[in-house]
This record gives C-alpha cells, sequence and structure tokens, in this order.
C-alpha cells in the first residue's frame, strides 16, 4: 500500500487515511501492530530510493504474504491508489508491476481494480 502512494513521489493525505482505514478496520489485520506502520514505511521509502529496491521489496513481498492473500493484498493496494481519485500513469504502472509479482491474473485484476473504483468514486 505504501509503494503504491509513494510511486508517484507525492504521497497524498487521502492515501495515507485510506492506509490507515484499512490497517484499523479490515479483518486481515486484527493482530497488527499499528506502531509499526511508520518503520514499514520509512523502509519502503528507503527501497523506492535504491537502484534494485523495487526488487528487494516485492522479495519482502513475496516472502512476507502468508498464502492465499494475494488479491486481498492487491485490493489494497488499488484501494490506496484511488483513494484520492486521481491516478496518474506511475501509479497505474506500479499497479500493474504488484499484479503481475503477486500473480493475479487479469480477469481478477480488472475486477478488483473495478471494485476499487466503485468505492471511490465521486459524484462531481
Amino acid at each position: 500500500m505504501i509503494a503504491v502512494s509513494a510511486s508517484d513521489e507525492n504521497i497524498r493525505t487521502a492515501e495515507l487515511m485510506s492506509i490507515q482505514a484499512i490497517v484499523n478496520h479490515l479483518p486481515i489485520f486484527g493482530e497488527y501492530d499499528v506502531d509499526r506502520i511508520k518503520s514499514v514505511a520509512a523502509m519502503v521509502l528507503d527501497l523506492l530510493s535504491e537502484e534494485d529496491g523495487l526488487d528487494a521489496l516485492f522479495g519482502l513481498i513475496r516472502d512476507g504474504l502468508p498464502d492465499g492473500l494475494n488479491e486481498t493484498a492487491y485490493a489494497m493496494a488499488c484501494d490506496v491508489a484511488a483513494a484520492d481519485g486521481k491516478l496518474g500513469q506511475i501509479e497505474l504502472r506500479m499497479l500493474q508491476e504488484i499484479r503481475h509479482e503477486l500473480e493475479v491474473d487479469r480477469l481478477h485484476g480488472a475486477a478488483i481494480e473495478a471494485g476499487a473504483r466503485a468505492r471511490f468514486r465521486t459524484l462531481t
């Protein structure tokens, strides 16, 4: 989630609020220590600033993500990307990379993306 938010080098308040809401309310984070968010964010930002940091980040994600949660992780990334109502090319590319790395097939990915668009649609 943090990598998607940071991918365009502009972490927006709406994205941070979305991350906080996801961690606070979704059952998957029921046992998660919310005090870790800052240290995880710092680590992700450090990795993204390194030359091969994205590959290292994806390796950490693959190693740490329990089996069966790839689509869940992708859905959370899509929600963060959609939270501010602005999806630029860099964020879209990051989502594409995440979908590929998590081995979420295109059809399921499209359904997840459509759900995120529907949840974060505004009247204007």
